[in-house]
Formats: C-alpha cells, sequence, structure tokens
C-alpha cells in the first residue's frame, strides 16, 4: 500500500517525506486555504513546490463544477509538473471531465466517493484513483471501511485497472485497517503517520535498554 500525505504544509510534507515512505501528496482548496494560500498564481507555485519536495503523485483539485470549467482549469493543473494528478469531483460534469481528460493522457483522481456505484463510474470513466471517504463515511454512523472491502472486490472481478485511495483518515488504526482491506493508497495528515511509530512496549523497551546501557559506560 502506497503512502500519501492529505496537506498542503510544506514542512510537514518534508517531515513524511524524509522518513522514506511517502509516495505522494493528497491536498483540496480547504488545505491551501488553511496554509493561506490564495490566487491562481500563488496556489500554481504551491504546487511546483511540493512536486519539488516528493517525487511522486500529486493531486491537484478543480475548483470547478461545469465540464468545460473542469477541463481548462484540469489542463492548467497539469502542466505544472509530470507528476500532478487532477482532482476531480463525483458529480456528472466530473464522470465526463475523467473520460476526457483519460482521451487525452491527463491522470485524475475522483474525490468525494461514498458509494460502490460512484467508485464503478469513476473507474469506467478511466480515473487514475477513486477515493472513498472513510472518516466521513463513520461520521454518518456507517462503516467506512466496509467500502474498502466492496470496492476491492469489485475492482478485482471487474480488472479495473484504477486505484483505491483511501482519504479522510482519522487515526492510525485507519491505515492498519486500509492496509488488511486492500486499499492501494491510503493518505492521512502526519499525525496519523506517526502515529504508527507509537507503541507503550517500545517506549519501555528502549527505556530499559538505555538504562542497562549506562551498566556499561
Amino acid at each position: 500500500m502506497k503512502f500519501f500525505i492529505d496537506t498542503a504544509n510544506l514542512a510537514q510534507i518534508k517531515e513524511a517525506n524524509d522518513l522514506g515512505i511517502l509516495d505522494g501528496v493528497t491536498t483540496n482548496p480547504t488545505l491551501m486555504a488553511k496554509e493561506g494560500i490564495k490566487g491562481v498564481e500563488a496556489v500554481t507555485n504551491h504546487y511546483k513546490a511540493i512536486c519539488e519536495l516528493v517525487d511522486g503523485d500529486i493531486s491537484a483539485e478543480v475548483v470547478s463544477v461545469d465540464f468545460d470549467s473542469i477541463i481548462e482549469e484540469g489542463k492548467k493543473l497539469h502542466a505544472i509538473h509530470p507528476n500532478i494528478v487532477v482532482k476531480v469531483p463525483m458529480i456528472k460534469e466530473g464522470v465526463k471531465a475523467i473520460k476526457w481528460f483519460t482521451d487525452n493522457g491527463i491522470r485524475t483522481n475522483c474525490t468525494l466517493i461514498f458509494s460502490a456505484g460512484q467508485a464503478i463510474l469513476a473507474a469506467k470513466a478511466g480515473a487514475t484513483y477513486v477515493s472513498p471517504f472513510i472518516g466521513r463515511i463513520d461520521d454518518t454512523g456507517w462503516d467506512g471501511m466496509e467500502l474498502i472491502h466492496q470496492l476491492r472486490n469489485i475492482f478485482d472481478i471487474q480488472q479495473y485497472k484504477t486505484e483505491i485511495l483511501a482519504a479522510s483518515i482519522r487515526y492510525p488504526n485507519h491505515i492498519i485497517k486500509c492496509a488488511e482491506a486492500g486499499a492501494h493508497v491510503c493518505t492521512c495528515p502526519l499525525d496519523s503517520i506517526l502515529g504508527l511509530l507509537k507503541h507503550p512496549l517500545t517506549d519501555s523497551g528502549l527505556a530499559k535498554f538505555l538504562e542497562d546501557a549506562k551498566k556499561f559506560a
């Protein structure tokens, strides 16, 4: 399973990349705004900076909702860097745009996936990735992880080339469950990634080793 970090914060991206396990980055307008990135030029330059930090797929999201505008915006994002993957919302115009992008050699990430039916449409249109939102499904009282299992089963049966990119990750155990369910990619905040490092027995074991090591100093 590939690891993407879900942020627009350059310091966090660098920290995750320095671990040696980072495969890519996902962003969205909300994450850009959180970092104070506003305006087309500023957003473009920020994507360039991310691409310079990480040698992997960088999802850059369109903000348009009609076909022609999605295409124009997507072409501009695609032109920023070869690693850019155009992130398109799961709407009717978005599916049409994904097909156009696919036919024209532009990779896509279909975002805001909440059902198997939506994911099937995106895969049929040729999306490079589909992004089911696990945490948001959990918020409604349903089990988001069940969707990952369902999608992996369907995609394997139908032999879709589209990769399942598990999104809206809330805590480290989500990452483990995504790996068990067969997600191809997991995108998550830095805290969730670093949370995988932690275990109380590791801490107590290391403390004991260091204490014993002093006896030989």
